[in-house]
């Protein structure tokens, strides 16, 4: 089976969970206040269902457009845009018809499950799996370092001790992560010649990282060989072969993987020097990488035991406590990207529905699967909280409006409203899909 499907069937059955989960979650509280469901779909119905029945007062059903799902609750406008219904007396059983409190309540119950249901996950992961940690000599060859960490006193091959005191050990909150999105004010190595270094960082250290292109900022080095090279690279036309040693770039010597990735990147000249060796034979090649310092070359660590975990098994009641702690980092940590979101470098990066399912394993992974399942219900839950009408946080803001000031936005006015929401959620779903497209053809 290729990794294309295998990637798309997990990503197709995570969010099948996610939505119906979500859309679970307004439709469970409107029906405990009397509030009518017509519809409860996933994915959309646009001209056409791939099946719906009728049960009661509710067709339940399965679009063909796999971009979400919704349920559609008599008496709101919502995406449907049913003004015909609005036109008529509010009915009793009518979403407008009920007391803001209870509208509040059926529009938080979609984000509501879905923090729930990532806590539940993380509980259930925990409580099977445990968690994977690594000690400070867990990376045999240490760890390499990017050119912005080098100019805080980090040094190729460092080994991780502390963050801000704490020993490093959960790998479950990877070290880039704390760069990244937490405050890290030091952090204390030993060095390839065994002498222990407290270094410090600045506060904007994880800006620095970001705007410099250094992530992964750290990671465990590792020897390797080149397995293959892709055809018409830089590196197929250059003579490469598979099998080849490369032993040094312009000059400085090659042992892992990430002195030649680091030798290519800080590179003065486009055209870089390697030095392999041939069936004991020494030659020098000329390579010119590309616009993300890439040759064209396939490699895989010749060192499987590089980097060891150890795991560490949780009771029942560890994993309750951790599931929480965890979903809680989880939602902190995913709020603190939007900081590099909203800067042209981060628009950029910003991807749609191939982003998504690139981060599902080649091979099927229950474990894996479980984990990017709840870390996307983290997702789905924020961002449906943004104030953009057409999602549920926009729905929010108009509730607590007119819970504060007493007075009910009209409903020619939330019309618009949901309008201009709607547009908004296209361009941004064509942006990120375009992302996605550009990246795919131009890299």
């Amino acid at each position: 089976m290729s990794v294309f499907i295998i990637k798309t069937a997990q990503l197709l059955l995570s969010l099948s969970i996610l939505v119906v989960l979500h859309e679970l979650g307004h439709f469970i509280p409107a029906k405990l206040f009397k509030t009518r469901v017509e519809k409860f779909y996933l994915f959309f119905d646009v001209k056409f269902s791939l099946f719906k029945k009728k049960i009661g007062e509710t067709v339940y059903g399965i679009g063909w457009l796999p971009l979400g799902g919704y349920v559609k609750i008599a008496g709101m406008i919502d995406e449907s845009m049913d003004t015909e219904q609005m036109a008529k007396p509010p009915q009793p059983w009518e979403f407008r018809s009920k007391p803001a409190w209870q509208r509040l309540i059926i529009m938080l119950g979609g984000v509501t499950v879905n923090f729930l249901l990532a806590i539940v996950l993380f509980i259930i992961m925990l409580a099977i799996w445990g968690t994977n940690y690594t000690t400070k000599d867990s990376a045999k060859y240490g760890y390499s370092v990017t050119k912005t960490l080098e100019n805080y006193g980090f040094q190729q091959g460092d080994k991780l001790i502390s963050i801000n005191g704490d020993a490093i050990e959960d790998i479950t909150i990877p070290v880039n992560k704390y760069l990244m999105f937490r405050d890290v004010n030091t952090m204390t190595v030993e060095h390839t010649n065994g002498v222990e270094e407290k270094l410090s960082l600045p506060e904007d250290i994880g800006t620095q990282l970001f705007e410099a292109g250094d992530l992964p900022a750290l990671e465990a080095r590792y020897p390797f060989q080149i397995d293959s090279i892709l055809s018409e690279s830089s590196a197929d036309k250059s003579g490469l072969q598979p099998g080849d040693k490369i032993i040094a770039v312009n000059g400085n010597s090659v042992n892992y993987f990430s002195d030649l990735a680091y030798g290519i990147k800080h590179s003065n000249t486009k055209a870089i020097d390697l030095q392999i060796q041939r069936n004991g034979t020494t030659l020098d090649l000329s390579v010119t990488p590309d616009e993300e310092n890439k040759i064209g070359i396939y490699r895989s660590s010749t060192d499987d035991e590089y980097i060891n975990y150890e795991n560490r098994v949780y009771t029942f009641s560890e994993s309750i406590a951790g599931g929480f702690s965890q979903a809680y980092w989880e939602v902190k940590d995913y709020l603190a990207q939007f900081k590099y979101i909203f800067t042209k470098k981060g628009a950029s990066q910003i991807g749609g529905f191939a982003a998504i399912g690139q981060m599902f394993p080649a091979q099927w992974n229950w474990q894996a699967f479980w984990y990017l399942t709840a870390f996307l219900s983290i997702m789905l839950g924020v961002l449906n909280l943004l104030p953009i009408p057409a999602l549920d946080g926009g729905h929010v803001m108009f509730l607590l409006y007119e819970m504060i000031s007493g007075r009910k936005p009209g409903d020619k006015f939330m019309e618009y409203a949901q309008m201009v929401g709607f547009f908004i959620l296209i361009g941004l779903v064509l942006f990120a899909n375009g992302n996605d497209i550009y990246k795919a053809i131009f890299d």
